[in-house]
């Protein structure tokens, strides 16, 4: 198992679903992002001031929902929950979509706020599996100002020492310190081409439109 595609929640349920279909055969095991369910729990955290474990929890159950959801509509998608059933799952030519609560309920070292999303938990994950990281989300990758403003150019290769200083991308804030931390690597690519996505699994990012994040 080479690769962890994380489908950012951006991209539910339509071109969340084409990705999950296009993976068929891949390899890939797939995490899912909480879109807009993980949207309503951080608004209603603005209104009545949830724990920050809470929050965290709620958060984890919403890439439950929507993976369970995702694996329901793609024939060849399978809901896992262990790193064990991922294999198996790959190892009958289909694809496993991890249902990450109990995987994480007791492996979860991550800091419990905002600052932490389904991407960096994806790359713990990936990081469990020996496996590398791709997070398909609704950009093209990371750019030098937030898209839609009129100079933003995509920068296709930056450490992630480098985009500490950039503050909130399409990444969430805390994920370059883990890839410093855990010595990895990441794509970052937009998952409403799946033709990307499946250039990178095969023959990494030389010639694709994507953002590579070095942790070196």
């Amino acid at each position: 198992m080479e690769w962890v595609v994380k489908i950012g929640g951006s991209l539910f349920p339509e071109h969340a679903a084409a990705l999950l279909e296009s993976l068929e055969g891949v390899g890939a095991a797939v995490v899912c992002g909480g879109g807009s369910f993980a949207d309503m729990v951080r608004y209603y955290d603005e209104k009545f001031g949830f724990s920050d474990t809470a929050n965290h929890e709620a958060a984890i159950l919403c890439m439950d929902i929507t993976g369970r959801l995702l694996s329901d509509i793609v024939e060849s998608a399978v809901p896992v929950r262990t790193i064990a059933e991922c294999r198996e799952v790959i190892s009958a030519g289909l694809t496993p979509v991890i249902i990450p609560s109990e995987l994480l309920r007791f492996t979860d070292p991550a800091e419990h706020s905002w600052r932490v999303t389904s991407d960096s938990l994806s790359l713990m994950i990936a990081h469990m599996i020996k496996a590398k990281l791709l997070i398909a989300t609704d950009v093209d990758g990371i750019y030098t100002e937030r898209p839609p403003a009129r100079d933003a150019k995509l920068i296709n290769d930056i450490s992630a020492k480098d985009l500490l200083s950039f503050g909130e991308t399409s990444v969430d804030e805390a994920l370059p310190e883990l890839l410093i931390e855990l010595k990895s690597d990441c794509y970052v690519v937009n998952g409403k081409y799946p033709s990307r996505v499946l250039s990178i699994l095969r023959a990494g990012a030389s010639e694709c439109v994507c953002t590579v994040i070095r942790g070196d």
